[in-house]
């Protein structure tokens, strides 16, 4: 799947807000060996390497245009690496650090998922997680049921994106059931005040719409992004609007 930096930048400040509060759960003391799945263009990554002295941390994405952007990110105590989430979870390294910033919602089956991740910490490891809730958040709505309706669902072959993110109860036992501890689990809001419609379809466009528009023909794109940019006009009828994006943060540590 492209990704587009630029795009998905605009909106850096509202995406930096709960690498921040996430990034505030974790114990620096035991760590010296930490992954960031889902690096991106490798910010944060460097955020976290710059807080931590004594830390190595290697940034897994797999996307190559993200990763264009991280090089030159790189120095003796930070790497990046080409890789799927899939392909890590399949690795047999262990790590003190599992740490991941609103990129596993890309992942699907957590269920069967989250237990590999788990399984990679040493003792005394921790995993940070955050994640937005798709299935809650009114633009990812939207966006589902468009692809639904026709013409776009026989454009799309039937294809559309169900979120694999899964509730708060379901991730604590997971969890829970896989030695993790000091559990602190939750869903918070990170408002968004958008002047216009297009800000809005400009948050959703870096990341959630991707995948739809890479499976559509030329024309069939441009009718799509018409019809999406209606229904959010419909949706938030009045301006300035605020849009609550939901999100959830997950932090343990394995015993």
């Amino acid at each position: 799947m492209p990704w587009d930096p630029t795009q998905y930048n605009k909106f850096k400040d509202v995406r930096f807000l709960p690498f921040f509060d996430l990034s505030k759960e974790i114990q620096e003391a035991s760590i010296q060996k930490a992954v960031d799945l889902g690096c991106g263009t490798g910010e944060q990554t460097a955020l976290l390497t710059d807080k931590w002295k004594h830390v190595h941390f290697t940034g897994i994405d797999s996307s190559a245009e993200m990763l264009a952007k991280a090089q030159p990110l790189q120095s003796a105590r930070l790497t990046f690496k080409q890789q799927t989430i899939e392909e890590f979870a399949s690795t047999s390294d262990t790590w003190d650090l599992i740490f991941s910033n609103a990129a596993l919602q890309w992942s699907d089956q957590h269920d069967l998922l989250f237990p590999q991740l788990i399984s990679k910490l040493d003792t005394g490891g921790q995993f940070a997680v955050q994640m937005p809730c798709q299935s809650e958040n009114i633009l990812n709505k939207l966006l589902y049921q468009l692809a639904d309706s026709e013409p776009f669902k026989t454009q799309l072959n039937g294809w559309n994106r169900p979120s694999p993110v899964l509730s708060l109860d379901a991730y604590a036992q997971i969890m829970f059931d896989q030695g993790l501890r000091q559990l602190n689990i939750s869903q918070r809001v990170y408002p968004i005040i958008a002047p216009d419609h297009t800000t809005l379809f400009e948050f959703i466009a870096g990341s959630a719409l991707i995948p739809y528009l890479e499976r559509l023909e030329e024309e069939e794109k441009t009718a799509f992004v018409s019809a999406f940019q209606a229904e959010i006009a419909q949706t938030f009828t009045q301006l300035p609007a605020l849009y609550a994006f939901k999100r959830i943060l997950l932090y343990g540590v394995k015993e």
